[in-house]
Parts: C-alpha cells; sequence; structure tokens
C-alpha cells in the first residue's frame, strides 16, 4: 500500500473513531501514528475523501446523511444562538451571534423542513429561502413557536 493510500485510510479511521477539530490536530494524530503529512497535504486529501466540518468536527462525506433530523435540536440552538429573525419577501434573515450561524444553518438543514427552500450562512447571518412572502411568515410563525414566543 503507498503512503498516500495508507495516510489517506488512516485519515478516515481517525474521523470515525473521535471528534477531530483541526487539522493541526489531525497531523500530530499522524505522526503519533508514523505518518508524517504536511497540512497542505492534509488539506487535499481532505476535499478528495469527501470531508467536510461540522459544529462536531470533522466528518466523511459517506457520513452527511447519518444524522437524523431533530426538531428538538433545531429549538436548542434556535434558543442558543438566534439573536433576531426579520422577513424580506420570501426570504427570513436571521441574525446570530459571531461564528454561530453556521451551526444554526446546519440545524435547520438537517430538520428538513417543508417550509425551507435553501438556506446560506455567513459568519453571524443566514438567508433562509421560502416559496413565498406568505411562507416567510409562517417559518417565523414556526420559530417563534418553538422558541415558546407565539
Amino acid at each position: 500500500m503507498s503512503m498516500k493510500a495508507r495516510r489517506r485510510n488512516r485519515v478516515l479511521e481517525l474521523i470515525a473513531e473521535q471528534a477531530i477539530h483541526s487539522q493541526e490536530q489531525l497531523q500530530q494524530l499522524l505522526e503519533a501514528d508514523g505518518i508524517p503529512a504536511t497540512q497542505t497535504t492534509l488539506s487535499r486529501d481532505l476535499t478528495d475523501l469527501g470531508v467536510w466540518k461540522g459544529p462536531n468536527g470533522y466528518t466523511a462525506g459517506n457520513e452527511v446523511a447519518a444524522p437524523k433530523p431533530s426538531l428538538n435540536e433545531l429549538r436548542r440552538t434556535l434558543n442558543a444562538v438566534l439573536l433576531s429573525m426579520v422577513p424580506a419577501q420570501n426570504l427570513v434573515i436571521l441574525r446570530t451571534g459571531p461564528g454561530r450561524a453556521n451551526t444554526l444553518a446546519w440545524e435547520l438543514d438537517r430538520a428538513q423542513l417543508s417550509l425551507v427552500l435553501g438556506t446560506i450562512a455567513g459568519d453571524d447571518t443566514i438567508f433562509i429561502a421560502t416559496a413565498s412572502h406568505e411562507k416567510a411568515g409562517e417559518l417565523i410563525d414556526m420559530f417563534n413557536e418553538m422558541m415558546g414566543e407565539s
């Protein structure tokens, strides 16, 4: 087995075994196994392997569909990070604290709400597309109800 194949297999094993939150952490774990790798090489490996970084660390591409939708997690995340929400035609704009939008957008996507056509997240802002102005209002009402503010 080539060093590249060995390294990539070990990367997938490590990601499956434990939460890994940075390439530096991954690099150190590989080095402890006698597998040297630069940051550039790891970055390329992660991309080629379909590994993505979520709120719980790196996840292999084949595990993306594994988490089941959960309204409880969405409710908890809304209550924890949502600062404001505003309708704008068929969009709902959510504001969070710095660095929190991705986590909330991830939970929104996992929940697979029928009113949500798609999300785009920045650092502290999420744009949610709905089918109409009315649907945007329904979504805001749903979020308010979920947070106990109906």
